[in-house]
């Protein structure tokens, strides 16, 4: 679905102290912990088992692939809203959020076999758990799940991490380099093919070659990026009514547009 490189360029003062990758939600999401000056990293561990258990917690109650998780019950109507964990109107009501402020473009309860927060979920679950890592140790973290990023501080001397995203039409390539302060999420249908559903149809449909959403929160940006890989270069419009989320498209013909607040590096800088 995505597929973003990162590019930190640590200074001496914040060492890299822990690498870990959990095989959670389908997929490969890995943490990378940079210690504060003179930081001893006692408290990573600590911060690593509460994301991993936000993350498995997220698998196990929203995962449409195992039949018993409170999600696929609640899609085939064997328990109610009521009966389901709280996590799941909370997500659902972000849910309803990202379709009212995408103008119907992220739709979860348009897919078909029911309504399907996917698109929401990998990337509110990798919010929350970038947000456990926090500690006083802790300096900066980067979580990348799939290549939808979450980040928390910075690798070092307040430099913001550097991530790459990668051109979907020439391979081994970049598009663009970002300054991230935020996490970004990127969609598209080159990687993984016909997958996305435009909600107005029932049916796969993408207008862009790739489309990247910038902003504080990885569960709407992931959302937005679907919605405007959906939309197409009609949807920039959408993403600039929102406050402080910004986008980059490159079109199918490898052209490339953005906002005007996109937090692009500037090219030979």
């Amino acid at each position: 679905m995505t597929s973003l490189v990162a590019d930190t360029a640590l200074s001496p003062s914040h060492q890299r102290a822990t690498h870990h990758a959990e095989h959670v939600m389908g997929t490969v999401v890995t943490m990378d912990i940079y210690t504060r000056d003179g930081g001893s990293g006692g408290e990573i561990p600590l911060g690593l088992a509460r994301a991993r258990a936000v993350l498995r917690r997220a698998d196990a109650v929203f995962s449409t692939w195992k039949p018993q998780s409170p999600m696929s019950r609640l899609r085939r109507g064997e328990i109610t809203m009521e009966e389901a964990p709280p996590e799941v109107a909370d997500v659902l009501e972000r849910c309803a959020v990202a379709r009212e402020v995408s103008c119907g473009w992220f739709d979860p309860w348009a897919m078909p076999g029911g309504v399907d927060p996917t698109g929401y979920v990998k990337g509110w679950a990798a919010q929350r758990a970038v947000g456990a890592l926090s500690s006083a140790d802790v300096g900066g973290a980067l979580l990348n799940a799939a290549g939808d990023i979450a980040s928390l501080g910075d690798p070092g001397s307040a430099m913001p991490f550097r991530i790459g995203i990668a051109h979907p039409t020439v391979r081994g390539s970049l598009a663009c380099v970002v300054e991230l302060t935020g996490a970004i999420a990127t969609s598209g249908s080159y990687e993984r093919g016909a997958h996305l559903i435009d909600p107005r149809s029932g049916r796969p449909a993408t207008r862009v070659a790739s489309a990247s959403v910038t902003g504080p929160d990885l569960g709407l940006a992931d959302a937005l990026a679907t919605a405007l890989a959906v939309a197409g270069e009609a949807g920039m419009s959408m993403i600039e009514a929102i406050e402080d989320y910004e986008a980059y498209l490159v079109s199918c013909d490898g052209t490339s547009q953005w906002t005007d607040g996109f937090p692009m590096v500037p090219t030979g800088k």
